[in-house]
């Protein structure tokens, strides 16, 4: 069982469909019980800032600019197909794009891609990597050589890999949370979340951190869903994640950095400083979703978790960055979902610029061979979603 096979399809695949024994297996320490918003009133109350959700439509230059540059053979070390997509505006007017597993390598003529080195072939797999956007050009970021390229965020040892989380920019540095896992055994299911740490990069030297810091990561909370600059704080959106079902919980940290004092949402809906504090907001979130300002309201964007393997994705809104999130909406329905495709991990690019707001979702499949068969499987898609 190679790290392909095992870290690329089972976290998604398996998260979705709670075929893992999650509570034991992904979390250090057991959850304890804690108090929970009542999905049903969530469901169906909305806020009284709630925007309606008008419609849903592919934002075909995202869309074309990774398919076409994922296509193009002009470097034969370059991305080829990733998931993650997460984004961040940087000074300088580049985009910042922040995946988790990539391919890198080559395009054969028919679409289809070598398989992975760990199985004989050319292509590269990396549990992590960037990609710089500027003017509508992309380029990849890796560590390494051309020849033998690296994770962006490197791994201690063969039994452990970081998955990438939203970023943040704080004094000029480039903050990119990631969640380590572990394989504790040869089994196919053998491998758990560890910990949470942040990255810090500097922009002109992005293949590598200047430093790692760890995160709260004491009570099975995955941080970093999302992250949502509003006011003084910085609110980082994070889940524990049972399977079915995923609970959302939220921190904040006072000013721009992650490395400043964290507090955690509690039930009662005060802040505390002790993260065995943090209560399950709602459930039904998926592991990436995001949280953005859409006029007067928050947004919440995520997969429907609610369902399982669900090809909708779905609104919920409220009047503060913390919640309570209500009144869901059904936003799109994603046409790739079928046989043994599913798409997951749908949030929001509040930054990038779009004809609404900007939302990215993964493509995956649950047979290793599509990925060789058919390079625009294992791509993200984009829609732009506009609100009355």
């Amino acid at each position: 069982m190679t790290r392909f096979r095992s870290a690329l399809i089972p976290l998604a695949a398996a998260t979705l469909l709670g075929l893992t024994a999650l509570p034991q297996q992904a979390f250090a320490a057991p959850p304890k019980p804690v108090t929970t918003v009542a999905v049903a009133e969530q469901a169906t109350a909305a806020s009284s800032c709630a925007p309606t959700v008008r419609g849903a439509t592919v934002d075909t230059r995202l869309t074309n600019l990774f398919t076409n540059y994922g296509n193009d053979n002009g470097r034969l070390d370059d991305w080829t197909g990733a998931d993650g997509t997460y984004s961040l505006r940087l000074p300088s007017g580049q985009e910042l794009w922040v995946f988790s597993d990539t391919f890198l390598g080559q395009v054969n003529a028919d679409g289809s891609r070598p398989p992975v080195v760990e199985e004989g072939g050319t292509t590269v797999f990396l549990n992590n990597s960037f990609a710089v956007e500027r003017d509508g050009r992309l380029s990849t970021i890796h560590d390494g050589t051309a020849e033998q390229p690296t994770a962006v965020m490197p791994p201690r040892d063969q039994n452990h890999w970081y998955w990438a989380g939203d970023a943040t920019l704080a004094g000029g540095i480039v903050e990119v949370t990631y969640q380590e896992y572990e394989r504790f055994g040869g089994g196919a299911w053998d491998w758990r979340w560890h910990r949470n740490v942040v990255a810090r990069f500097a922009q002109g030297h992005l293949n590598q951190p200047i430093s790692v810091h760890d995160l709260p990561s004491g009570h099975g909370v995955a941080w970093a869903s999302g992250i949502l600059k509003d006011g003084r704080h910085t609110y980082v959106y994070g889940v524990e994640d049972h399977g079915s079902p995923k609970y959302m919980h939220i921190a904040r940290v006072e000013g721009q950095s992650l490395l400043g004092q964290w507090e955690f949402l509690k039930a009662d809906g005060t802040w505390s400083p002790n993260e065995a504090d943090s209560a399950r907001v709602m459930s039904g979130v998926a592991n990436e979703y995001s949280v953005s300002r859409v006029g007067d309201a928050y947004v919440l964007i995520t997969h429907d978790t609610g369902e399982v393997l669900s090809p909708n994705i779905v609104a919920y809104s409220s009047c503060s960055p913390f919640g309570p999130f209500t009144g869901k909406q059904h936003v799109y329905t994603t046409p790739e979902t079928g046989g043994n495709i599913f798409t997951y991990n749908a949030h929001a690019h509040p930054g990038v610029a779009g004809t609404g707001l900007v939302v990215s979702y993964n493509v995956n499949s649950f047979v290793n061979t599509d990925h060789y068969r058919d390079v625009s499987i294992y791509r993200p898609r984009f829609i732009d979603v506009t609100f009355d």
